[in-house]
């Protein structure tokens, strides 16, 4: 971002749209539920247009209570989906591993495996199969990561159809009546109604309208003003 163009702006315009949409949209927490996690993990095979490398999401639940999330771009560039499906395992199995011991120190009893959600088979295969081989052998050390913790009987993981998968909100753009239905999933809800988070929104907005005029004629690049930083006065 350091030298910002329209595509940029217009992306921060969608973003600021949603959120005067929305501004008292929260994180539900029931306050009944059984204690278990459960993750979902997802990758954007080669998502990135520019370094072409994958994007991975995941997010992990506590019973029905949406504890932990997560969208990265992969450090090394995938020559496969699979790959990528299989980063993404590997993160998400770290961080169900961290929160298992956290969970043991908080006096929780969890001596059930954590559920492991993953839209990709051929992932899921390379978890269950002991042996690598070429194909797998430059993703060798995830591999190890992944199938420790299945043996040891911490994880498990299971396939669930792409169109279900709820971590695909936190890798790729999605439609209207998919993000939604992902976001009910994720327990976000409107908790209450804030009416200076819209006064907030509204002027970013203006702001960034007056910056798009001002730079016109030289073009968005210009400016010494980043718009990242513009938007983060948006205070939910």
């Amino acid at each position: 971002m350091q030298q910002p163009r329209k595509p940029h702006l217009d992306a921060v315009h969608r973003l600021l749209r949603y959120l005067k949409t929305a501004p008292g949209q929260g994180l539900l927490f029931p306050s009944q539920g059984s204690l278990i996690l459960r993750g979902y993990c997802d990758a954007d095979w080669a998502g990135c247009p520019t370094t072409r490398r994958s994007i991975s999401g995941y997010c992990v639940f506590l019973g029905n209570a949406l504890i932990a999330w997560k969208t990265k771009k992969q450090t090394t560039v995938s020559r496969s989906s699979a790959e990528a499906e299989y980063h993404s395992m590997a993160a998400i199995t770290c961080e169900l591993t961290w929160l298992r011991y956290l969970l043991r120190d908080l006096c929780i009893d969890h001596s059930e495996p954590a559920t492991l959600h993953c839209d990709n088979q051929a992932a899921i295969h390379i978890a269950a199969n002991p042996v690598y081989h070429e194909r797998t052998k430059h993703i060798e050390l995830d591999c190890h990561t992944v199938r420790e913790r299945i043996q040891r009987g911490e994880i498990k993981t299971t396939y669930v159809q792409t169109g279900k998968q709820i971590a695909d909100i936190f890798t790729k753009p999605l439609g209207q009546a998919v993000f939604r239905s992902h976001l009910s999933k994720l327990e976000v809800a409107l908790t209450h109604q804030c009416t200076l988070a819209v006064v907030w929104v509204e002027a970013v907005i203006w702001v960034l309208a007056v910056l798009a005029r001002n730079t016109e004629g030289g073009g968005c690049g210009s400016s010494p003003l980043g718009y990242p930083q513009i938007g983060c006065y948006v205070r939910l």
